[in-house]
């Protein structure tokens, strides 16, 4: 279980700077108390993950309790550095979100053949933005029962 006492940090995988700097807004106007961090690409993701250049001190990459990850990214995209993160068993019981623009059906279902353990369209709108970060918020720290690291 994860401890209460403690923010759980919330890792973002986006290669638009725009997405990363709304989200980061939304999730403080959402008032949420975790910390969040982001990086720009699937590589730059498994290289937190597994704390990686430039990523090795632990302080500076704490171990994420969640995952939002875009699928449209370039180097490592989303799909497979989703698919490498559910293949690690050191790596595979930290939640991934799906959040993306991405509108295609084949990669909703592609997206939670792969592992995703949910998908999620980037709204439009900042105030829609700030309610699905409450959401986010209030599902994943509140209600539901994390793994421990």
């Amino acid at each position: 279980m994860a401890d209460k006492k403690h923010p759980i940090t919330i890792l973002m995988a986006d290669d638009d700077a725009d997405d990363r700097l709304l989200t980061k807004k939304a999730f403080d106007s959402a008032r949420l108390v975790n910390d969040f961090r982001t990086v720009a690409d699937g590589e730059q993701l498994l290289a937190y993950l597994r704390q990686r250049d430039p990523f090795k001190d632990p302080d500076a990459a704490p171990r994420p309790g969640l995952i939002l990850l875009d699928l449209n990214m370039p180097r490592k995209d989303g799909r497979e550095a989703l698919a490498e993160i559910k293949q690690d068993p050191a790596l595979r019981r930290i939640p991934v979100v799906v959040l993306t623009t991405s509108k295609s059906e084949e990669d909703v279902l592609r997206s939670y053949d792969l592992g995703a353990n949910s998908y999620i369209r980037k709204p439009v709108t900042f105030e829609s933005l700030v309610e699905v970060m409450k959401a986010l918020g209030q599902y994943w720290f509140e209600i539901v029962e994390l793994p421990p690291d």
